[in-house]
């Protein structure tokens, strides 16, 4: 095994360590990425905060991109120098989910225990949701990355790994939005802005961003919001009705985990709209619903992990669109750091103003 640094999270709700850990080579069907940059995103957050519990000590990290630097038996065709990008979508292939086309609720479990992450004494240390990318490499499946272009910067690929496919993908994979309709999404943060890109690249007439600040309600007309409701005033979706015309929207994208946020969604629907959670509230956080309105108006909740990808379909896409200009990336990045400061960039994305920091290895 080799030895390589990791912010290792000890204890819930405290500070990440930078830590020498050790790494296996990688087996039959995985490749070893040396990474070159990871994304922060709230879930890694969430996580390391002990919203869902877990296996202590653990390496978070889940959207990053790098190089392959090792390559084991039957691992497709990548090779050593291969750019990728690393997502936590480790999909069996055969499954009853995976043989339909839903490689994002894959069925055949992963022990990320036993994964390929040691402690520098060789103790137990959890690959946390089969990626461990808060490290300077990390052992995976070949069936989690994506080849990508030379030419496509790292910091901009990792955004591609999980904020951007999930909110992209929930517009159009799980909302299945078609031209002229109207969608209300929930939280203009970092998957939220996406939703709104995806809903904008579906060809949605109206799109109103609903969000807790002013300033992110500009920022989310950037990115194609037609109109901004504030939350914090009363019955926005009142407000997001006289948006939408009169009328109630055929899609409601759910980016943010608060429960406020779910429970108020159905208000936004219009008939036979469909309320798509994405956003993910703590362990043991319920929302209550009328049924009865919901079943009358013919109206549905639906959930959407990771945006319903298949990521080797999806992403290549998702590259042609930002190479064509019609997918902002440049724009979510909010600011870059190095692994040393992983505290500061995650205390920063707390505030909620960030869009997504990212972490570069070559920034020492």
């Amino acid at each position: 095994m080799q030895t390589i640094k990791a912010a290792v999270c000890r204890a819930f709700n405290e500070p990440l360590v930078i830590e020498d850990v050790q790494l296996a080579a990688p087996g039959a069907g995985e490749v070893e990425v040396t990474l070159e940059a990871v994304a922060i995103c709230h879930s890694d957050i969430s996580y390391a905060d002990g919203a869902w519990g877990g296996f202590l000590p653990a390496v978070y990290g889940h959207e990053a991109a790098g190089v392959i630097s090792a390559v084991g038996d039957a691992a497709g065709d990548f090779k050593l120098g291969d750019p990728v990008v690393v997502t936590l979508i480790r999909a069996c292939g055969s499954c009853p989910s995976c043989a339909s086309g839903k490689p994002t609720i894959c069925e055949t479990p992963y022990d990320a225990i036993k994964g390929p992450l040691r402690t520098s004494d060789g103790g137990p240390l959890e690959q946390a949701m089969a990626c461990g990318a808060f490290a300077e490499k990390v052992v995976v499946s070949h069936r989690q990355i994506v080849k990508i272009p030379e030419s496509l910067p790292k910091d901009l690929a990792s955004l591609l790994s999980c904020g951007v496919i999930t909110g992209v993908g929930a517009a159009i994979n799980t909302a299945g939005l078609r031209p002229g309709q109207d969608v209300v999404v929930i939280g203009a943060g970092g998957v939220g802005l996406n939703a709104i890109q995806g809903a904008r690249i579906a060809g949605a007439r109206r799109i109103v961003a609903v969000d807790m600040t002013e300033e992110k309600l500009e920022i989310a007309k950037e990115f194609g919001a037609t109109h901004g409701v504030l939350a914090s005033i009363k019955e926005p979706w009142k407000a997001a009705y006289k948006a939408l015309g009169g009328r109630g929207a055929d899609a409601v994208l759910i980016t943010v985990g608060a429960i406020p946020a779910y429970e108020q969604a159905p208000r936004y629907l219009g008939r036979g709209g469909r309320a798509v959670m994405i956003g993910m509230p703590h362990s043991g956080d319920e929302a209550r619903y009328e049924p009865v309105v919901l079943a009358a108006l013919g109206q549905g909740l639906v959930g959407s992990k990771m945006g319903d990808v298949v990521i080797q379909r999806d992403i290549p896409w998702m590259i042609d669109l930002y190479e064509q200009g019609r997918l902002k990336l440049d724009e979510l990045i909010s600011g870059r750091w190095s692994l040393d400061q992983i505290n500061e960039a995650i205390a920063d994305t707390k505030t909620g103003s960030a869009k997504r920091n990212v972490i570069m290895f070559d920034k020492g």
